[in-house]
C-alpha cells in the first residue's frame, strides 16, 4: 500500500451498504428489538462471573505463589515492539512536512468519515468510505454496515489500521528490519483494538449478553480460568476440542510398526497395502518443531496412508519431544543420529543401501543440510530428494524473522538455560502472532465472550500438540541460519566440513506454497536454485499446511510446474502452466520414474529389525 493525502487505501471488493437504520437506542441493537434482560438472572451471572474471574486470577497467579512461574518474553516483546514503533514515530514527527503529510493522510479520511455518518444518522443513504472486504469475517455481520455507530467504529478501526501501517511501509530511511518489526507489531496492537472483539462496540456480542442477560460471559470466563489454568498461569487459548481425537484411534491410524529407536527418535515402518512395491524405500524426515503426524491425520487426509497405497515402502521419522536429558543435542546429532541413523535402519529393515526421502519445513532444511555433508563425504545413500515448504536460504525467510536478532535471541538463550529446552507453547504462540486475526482474537471472542467451546478439528489438535526444542540446537539452528544464512552462503560446517548446496547433484522436487507465511514461496525458490542437480520447483496452492496436505480426491487448489527455477519467483510464474487439483500424483510420477523397479511388497519384521511396538509409536505420545 501506499499512503498520500487523500488518506490510505481501503478494501474495496464488497457490495453497497444496507439501507440506513437508526442507531442503538435502549435494547435496540442495530434498529432490531431485543427483549430486555432478566433482572434476577443478570444479577445472578455477574456474581458468577466475578467467581469464575477469581478462579482465572487464581490460576494466574499460582505459579508465582508457589514459585514455579517461569521468566517470559514479555518484557522483549514490548521493548521490540516500542522501540520500532518509536522508530517510525520519529521519523515522521522529527521532520515538519513529514509530520503534516502523516496528519493529512488520517485527518482527510476521517472528516469523509464524519460526513457519511452524520448523513446516515439523519436517515439519509451514503456509500461507506471502507466498504466491507469479502473476506474480512470480523464483520461480515448485517449490523456492521446496517447502524450507523457500528459501521463508524468499523471504518475508523479499517482507516487507522492501514494509516499506520502505510506510516511504517513508508519509513524508507529505517533499515527493512525495524520497519517490517514495526509492521507486525502494530498489527498485533491493531488486530487487538478490533471494535469485534469488545462486547460493547460488537453488535453480534452485544445481542448475544443482552438477550441472554450475561450467560455468554459466564461461560466464556469459566473457559478463560480452565485455559489458564491448563497453561500454568499463562493463557493457553484452545482452538478446537482435544479430546476428541486419540492417537492410534482416530488420528494417526495407518498401521505399522515401530522398528527401531534411539533417544532422538522413533522410526515407523509401514505396513504395506499393495502387492509389489517400488525397490527403492522413501523415508521421510518430519520437523522436529511439530510432530510428525500431520502426515496422517485421518484416512482422508494422510499422505502417508496414500503413499502406501501407490506402492511405497514408507518409513517416518517420529522425534522425541525432548526435555532436559536433550539439553546437549546439537544441529550435528539431529543429522548423525537422526537422519544417518534412520537410514542404517531403513537398510538393516529392507536390505536397501540407496532411499528416497522426504524433507518437511525445519525436516526439509536438516535434510539439505545432510545433503550437502553427504555430498561432500561421497555418501550416496539418498538418491534423491524432495523438500516440503523447506527452506534452505534464509534471506527473505517471512515475518517470523522479527523475533531473530541478537538481543532476542541471547535473551531466548537464557530463558533455555534452566530447563535445556524452549517449551513449545512459546514457539506457537510465536507462530499464531503471524495470523493474529485469525488464530488469537478469532478464538479470543469466540471462547470468552460468547462463551462457545471450539469444536473438534484434527488439524488444530495437532497444532496444539505443540513439541518442545532442546536449547543447543535452537539456538545453532536460529543463529547459523535465519540470522547469518550460512547453508546458502557456503560457509556453514558439520563436523569440520565445509558444506555448499551446489555440490548436491541428486534429482530434488522442491514444493512452495502461494500463502505459505512459515517458509514463503520467494524463499523456498531461492533456496531452489542453489542445488546442484536436476531440480523440479512445483508452487502449490493454500498455505505451509494445507498447501502440503492436499489429497487428490479433494481436487483442491492447483499446482504451478514449469522450467528449472532461474530469476525470480515472478521470473518463473511467466514460463509455468497451472495444473488443476493435488500436486501428490505429479510428485509420485516424479519419483517412480527415477527407479521404477518393483519387488514383491515388504512387511515390518521381514528384515533384521524386529518390530518395538505398534505406530504411531510412544514418542509421539508425550505431551509438552
Amino acid at each position: 500500500m501506499t499512503s498520500s493525502a487523500s488518506g490510505p487505501k481501503v478494501p474495496s471488493d464488497a457490495p453497497s451498504p444496507a439501507a440506513p437504520a437508526p442507531p442503538i437506542i435502549g435494547f435496540h441493537v442495530a434498529g432490531a428489538p431485543i427483549p430486555p434482560p432478566n433482572v434476577e438472572r443478570l444479577a445472578t451471572n455477574a456474581a458468577r462471573f466475578i467467581e469464575q474471574g477469581g478462579k482465572a486470577l487464581a490460576a494466574y497467579l499460582k505459579p508465582y505463589e508457589t514459585g514455579e512461574a517461569q521468566k517470559t518474553e514479555t518484557s522483549e516483546t514490548v521493548h521490540a515492539a516500542v522501540t520500532s514503533i518509536g522508530r517510525v514515530a520519529e521519523y515522521w514527527m522529527n521532520d515538519p512536512a513529514r509530520s503534516m503529510e502523516a496528519q493529512s493522510a488520517i485527518a482527510m479520511p476521517f472528516m469523509q468519515l464524519w460526513a457519511q455518518t452524520y448523513k446516515r444518522m439523519q436517515g439519509e443513504a451514503a456509500e461507506p468510505i471502507v466498504p466491507v472486504a469479502k473476506s474480512e469475517k470480523r464483520f461480515a455481520g448485517p449490523e456492521w454496515t446496517s447502524s450507523p455507530l457500528f459501521d463508524f467504529l468499523r471504518q475508523a478501526h479499517t482507516l487507522s489500521s492501514a494509516w499506520a501501517e502505510q506510516l511504517a511501509e513508508r519509513s524508507t530511511d529505517l533499515d527493512p528490519q525495524t520497519r517490517a518489526k514495526a509492521k507486525f507489531y502494530l498489527r498485533q496492537i491493531t488486530s487487538a483494538l478490533s471494535p469485534a472483539n469488545f462486547v460493547g462496540t460488537n453488535p453480534e456480542l452485544l445481542r448475544e449478553t443482552l438477550s441472554s442477560s450475561g450467560d455468554n460471559l459466564v461461560r466464556g470466563a469459566t473457559l478463560l480460568a480452565e485455559d489458564i489454568q491448563a497453561g500454568h498461569g499463562q493463557l493457553r487459548i484452545r482452538q478446537t476440542d482435544e479430546d476428541k481425537f486419540e492417537l492410534g484411534v482416530n488420528v494417526a491410524t495407518t498401521p505399522g510398526k515401530v522398528v527401531f529407536r534411539n533417544d532422538l527418535f522413533e522410526l515407523i515402518q509401514y505396513a504395506p497395502t499393495t502387492d509389489t512395491v517400488l525397490k527403492r524405500p522413501l523415508l521421510i524426515i518430519p520437523p522436529w518443531i511439530n510432530k510428525f503426524y500431520i502426515l496422517d491425520l485421518n484416512p482422508e487426509k494422510s499422505f502417508i496412508r496414500w503413499a502406501v497405497g501407490q506402492g511405497l515402502t514408507v518409513f517416518v521419522v517420529s522425534w522425541v519431544n525432548p526435555d532436559e536429558r536433550h539439553r546437549t543435542k546439537t544441529f550435528e546429532s539431529y543429522i548423525g543420529e537422526g537422519i544417518f541413523a534412520a537410514l542404517d535402519a531403513v537398510e538393516q529393515a529392507t536390505g536397501e543401501e540407496s532411499v528416497s526421502t522426504i524433507g518437511y519445513c525445519v525436516g526439509g532444511t536438516l535434510l539439505s543440510t545432510a545433503l550437502a555433508y553427504m555430498a561432500e563425504m561421497d555418501d550416496r545413500r539418498i538418491e534423491s530428494a524432495t523438500l516440503f515448504a523447506a527452506q534452505a536460504d534464509f534471506t527473505d525467510a517471512g515475518e517470523i524473522q522479527v523475533f531473530i536478532d541478537k538481543d532476542q535471541i541471547k535473551a531466548l538463550e537464557a530463558d533455555m538455560e534452566g530447563p535445556g529446552y524452549l517449551d513449545g507453547a512459546k514457539m506457537a504462540m510465536a507462530f499464531n502472532m503471524l495470523r493474529p486475526t485469525d488464530l488469537i482474537w478469532n478464538y479470543v471472542v469466540d471462547n470468552y465472550m460468547k462463551g462457545k467451546p471450539p469444536a473438534a478439528f484434527d488439524l488444530l489438535s495437532w497444532n496444539a500438540d505443540s513439541t518442545r526444542l532442546p536449547a543447543r540446537n535452537h539456538s545453532y539452528y536460529l543463529r547459523n541460519f535465519y540470522m547469518e544464512n550460512r547453508l546458502a552462503k557456503g560457509e556453514l560446517e558439520i563436523d569440520g566440513v565445509q558444506l555448499s548446496l551446489g555440490n548436491v547433484t541428486i534429482p530434488i522436487y522442491c514444493l512452495a506454497t502461494k500463502e505459505d507465511h512459515i517458509a514463503p514461496a520467494a524463499s523456498v525458490f531461492r533456496g531452489a536454485k542453489l542445488f546442484g542437480g536436476p531440480m523440479r520447483y512445483v508452487l502449490g496452492g493454500s498455505g505451509h499446511i494445507a498447501g502440503v496436505i492436499n489429497p487428490p480426491a479433494k481436487n483442491k487448489y492447483s499446482y504451478a510446474t514449469g522450467p528449472k527455477p532461474f530469476g525470480t519467483l515472478e521470473d518463473w510464474l511467466v514460463q509455468s502452466s497451472d495444473t488443476k487439483g493435488s500436486w501428490w500424483p505429479d510428485w509420485f510420477t516424479w519419483l517412480a520414474a527415477q527407479a521404477p523397479e518393483r519387488v514383491p511388497a515388504r512387511v515390518p519384521g521381514d528384515g533384521k529389525l524386529a518390530p518395538l511396538e505398534d505406530a504411531p509409536g510412544s514418542y509421539v505420545r508425550v505431551k509438552s
